[in-house]
């Protein structure tokens, strides 16, 4: 029997880039939630399924209620095949849900195979601001964010709060509207420099800075970090973030629990 007070998010990879996923400098594992009596994984990124099988407890993928793709990029979907046949027993189960946006489960450039898809109870395509449901958990997604691909940030409502995941995008003002009202933000962090040309579609230290400023929840985790943000030492800016915004800002690692 499942045990609906259990409420938290395990990160079970913090890498971002191809460069420190490649190298595998950090876990590109996806991130793992447990609440309202429901078990997801977001963005099963490449080694999702071993990070879940050694993790300790071990998280059993067999008994996963629903995949949540962010967009299709393959640093944030490539487990998720291999999750969709391990959580419906290879297709003699079916149950399961997968929520992700068109072009992941449509056209050319598909990252969910084909004879896969019957094997779940249903797949859910997934549209700017609107409302989701599984089981007993209710989230929405956010605007559509810039990036190379359609892509959405996710926002749960769990105990009357508001725990929102800024995937990745390029910053601009109305991300800001979006995620307004979040009592934990967690923030896709790739770069510290920021790029003045605006051809790289990532977060940089200062757009964190600015979003966590305006949005000012009651805590940010940051995570998804590329080669240069690594190079600055994650602890260290979450650390400078704290101090200077007054707000508790912390650097995820892999494996790091988070309760609510």
């Amino acid at each position: 029997m499942r045990n609906n007070g259990v409420t938290f998010i395990k990160f079970l990879g913090t890498a971002g880039a191809r460069f420190v996923v490649a190298k595998q400098l950090r876990s590109s594992a996806g991130i793992y939630v447990e609440a309202n009596a429901q078990r997801i994984i977001i963005d099963p990124g490449p080694g999702t399924l071993v990070k879940c099988a050694k993790s300790r407890p071990v998280i059993d993928v067999t008994r996963l209620d629903g995949i949540i793709l962010t967009h299709i990029h393959i640093d944030h979907s490539n487990d998720v095949n291999v999750l969709i046949d391990a959580m419906t027993a290879g297709g003699w189960n079916k149950r399961g849900v997968l929520f992700a946006p068109r072009d992941c489960i449509e056209g050319e450039s598909a990252i969910v195979l084909k004879y896969l898809k019957s094997f779940l109870e249903k797949i859910v395509i997934l549209e700017e601001k609107k409302d989701y449901v599984l089981g007993n958990l209710n989230f929405s997604t956010s605007i559509r964010h810039r990036h190379s691909v359609e892509t959405y940030g996710i926002i749960f409502k769990i105990r009357g709060k508001r725990v929102s995941f800024i995937t990745d995008t390029q910053y601009f003002p109305d991300l800001v509207d979006s995620y307004r009202g979040s009592s934990l933000l967690v923030i896709n962090v790739v770069r510290y420099p920021c790029d003045k040309s605006g051809k790289i579609m990532h977060i940089c230290f200062e757009d964190a800075k600015q979003i966590i400023k305006d949005i000012r929840p009651e805590k940010a985790i940051l995570t998804h970090f590329g080669m240069t943000m690594l190079k600055a030492k994650p602890y260290k800016v979450a650390k400078r973030l704290s101090e200077e915004l007054g707000i508790e800002v912390i650097a995820a690692s892999d494996g790091m629990k988070i309760e609510l």
